[in-house]
């Protein structure tokens, strides 16, 4: 009668491996190491809400969650003389329940300009800004 042996590696395919080590007389040396890498960056699209045609770039918020946080501080890294700001509904709403963070403390820490509910009107007078980084989409 055939009894089912459980594997002592992680599969029966590597149990097979190890017997022919065995039989060719090799020391086994089995996940006795590892190494560190890197998964690489995936290329994602940022789509702004408007940019007026001085290249300002405008993104309305209600609400701000922790991702797209994280977005807006990787495209500022990455793109440092694009000029986005900020139209909060709320400026003063908490990043999250229980935070004292709130939605200005954060734009103010990273250097983001911000308004509450409109865009300013001096915003639409300001000089041209790079708009390097900004591709065209198709029209629909």
């Amino acid at each position: 009668m055939f009894t089912y042996k459980r594997p002592q590696k992680r599969s029966k395919f590597e149990d097979s491996i190890s017997v022919q080590l065995r039989e060719f007389k090799q020391k086994e040396s089995y996940e006795d190491f590892y190494i560190e890498y890197t998964k690489p960056a995936t290329k994602h699209k940022y789509t702004p809400d408007f940019v007026l045609p001085n290249g300002i770039i405008i993104e309305a918020k209600g609400i701000f969650e922790r991702e797209d946080r994280q977005k807006h501080l990787l495209i500022k890294e990455q793109y440092p003389e694009l000029d986005i700001r900020f139209v909060f509904q709320n400026p003063k709403m908490k990043l999250y329940k229980g935070s004292k963070t709130t939605y200005e403390d954060w734009a103010n820490k990273y250097g983001f300009k911000f308004s509450r509910r409109v865009i300013p009107a001096s915003w639409f007078s300001e000089s041209k800004k790079s708009m390097k980084g900004l591709i065209p989409k198709k029209k629909r």
